[in-house]
């Protein structure tokens, strides 16, 4: 058998893209990039949103980074008009003697997590970035309690909301998602990260996204 050389190869590489190239229709060819499209682009659908039946015993309620530094009137007065219902919200989680769990972000101390929503009586909590189960116990925490639901909210919608609800689903959880529960500096990245739990691959088949008055027990 012939060894082809390095120039050979290089050759019939050429002709190969070549070759495609040209059964290539022209529009493929000469396609923009997603930023060139970007103002023609039109919004999709919405995601439908679903009622939701919590079972206590195995659910966990994860309030994530609602603290003063993140959640204010000037970096996102958003999370500020959510207040109330994660309030009401984890009320009735306490209520039903429902875990709940919370995060911050490296810097912040738990205490500053704002007095409407504080945690009471040890409840647990961690510490990262914007996805909550990496380099922390969080996976642990809720398998030790017989959990497979969570419901998450917080802030920010597309940073610990969208990468804690992703990584819960990919680990096998059923993830709860109350878009009025969640929150951003504009209306567009909260549409994102709605748009991209709802459709997904893989973690899309794992996550139901709801509104507050939609949850029952």
């Amino acid at each position: 058998m012939k060894r082809v050389s390095g120039v050979t190869k290089q050759a019939i590489a050429i002709a190969a893209f070549a070759a495609v190239a040209v059964s290539l229709p022209s529009s493929a060819l000469n396609a923009q990039t997603i930023i060139d499209e970007w103002a023609s682009i039109n919004a999709p659908a919405a995601p439908a949103l679903k009622a939701v039946k919590l079972d206590p015993q195995t659910t966990a309620l994860l309030v994530l980074d609602v603290v003063k530094q993140g959640c204010n009137a000037e970096r996102r007065p958003r999370c500020l008009a959510s207040l109330p219902k994660m309030e009401k919200l984890l009320a009735d989680a306490r209520a039903k003697n429902m875990m709940v769990v919370y995060s911050v972000f490296p810097g912040v101390k738990l205490e500053d997590t704002l007095q409407q929503v504080a945690p009471k009586g040890g409840e647990p909590s961690v510490s990262a970035l914007a996805d909550k189960f990496i380099g922390t116990d969080l996976e642990k925490i809720l398998k030790n309690k017989g959990i497979s639901t969570v419901v998450v909210v917080g802030v920010a919608a597309h940073g610990a909301v969208l990468y804690t609800g992703s990584s819960a689903a990919m680990r096998g959880f059923q993830v709860v998602v109350p878009v009025d529960g969640m929150s951003s500096e504009n209306t567009y990245a909260e549409q994102a990260t709605a748009w991209l739990l709802g459709n997904a691959p893989t973690i899309s088949t794992k996550v139901s996204l709801t509104k507050l008055d939609l949850i029952g027990y």
